[in-house]
């Protein structure tokens, strides 16, 4: 999966890592800032989705793509696609154009709206959240109804943003629904998997 990443998806994930990193230096405002997963984060993502058992994927939060591109090489690997969600709609725009300059657009569908409020049926194997931290409890409460028997469902920045984020850290950690784990990668990786 590493190993043969396409020029088209490397170049793509280039420039927004670079992006990425003029943001967080030159003062742009937060909203407008890409704020997207460091690369080890992503290819933990990927070999994650592509261990899910079968089935559906959703992302909460978009940005302008970068680990959705992470996510689509674990797709391809596991014959799956990927539902992600951004509720800006400039952000939304950036997405869709980095979904189609990487050419990942089989595997990736950007749905613009909010996630929380849109009433999507369906069982999902795997689900990544990195979105407003205000929106994360939320989010598990429409997710972890969906979530199949064995599904994964991570969420970014339990590390980083451990204080705005403990109240949905303790509501995961108490669901005896789920078996959860925080992984020291990145910024915090909340881990979670639906028991049967």
């Amino acid at each position: 999966m590493f190993h043969d990443i396409p020029d088209s998806i490397t170049t793509v994930m280039a420039d927004l890592e670079g992006r990425d990193a003029r943001d967080r230096a030159d003062g742009t405002p937060r909203l407008e800032r890409l704020r997207q997963v460091p690369r080890d984060t992503g290819r933990f993502l990927a070999l994650t989705i592509a261990s899910a058992p079968p089935g559906p994927a959703v992302e909460v939060g978009t940005s302008a793509g970068y680990s959705a591109l992470w996510l689509a090489l674990g797709c391809r690997a596991s014959r799956r696609r990927l539902t992600t969600y951004e509720i800006l709609p400039a952000k939304a725009a950036l997405a869709r154009a980095t979904f189609a300059a990487a050419g990942v657009e089989d595997v990736v569908d950007l749905v613009e709206g909010d996630f929380v409020l849109l009433d999507e049926p369906g069982a999902v194997a795997f689900a990544f959240v990195d979105a407003e931290k205000d929106v994360y409890l939320a989010a598990y409460e429409r997710l972890i109804g969906r979530l199949q028997p064995g599904a994964l469902l991570l969420a970014d920045n339990v590390l980083s943003h451990a204080e705005e984020l403990a109240d949905f850290v303790a509501r995961v950690d108490g669901d005896p629904r789920v078996d959860a784990v925080t992984v020291p990668i990145g910024k915090g990786v909340l881990l979670a998997r639906r028991l049967p």
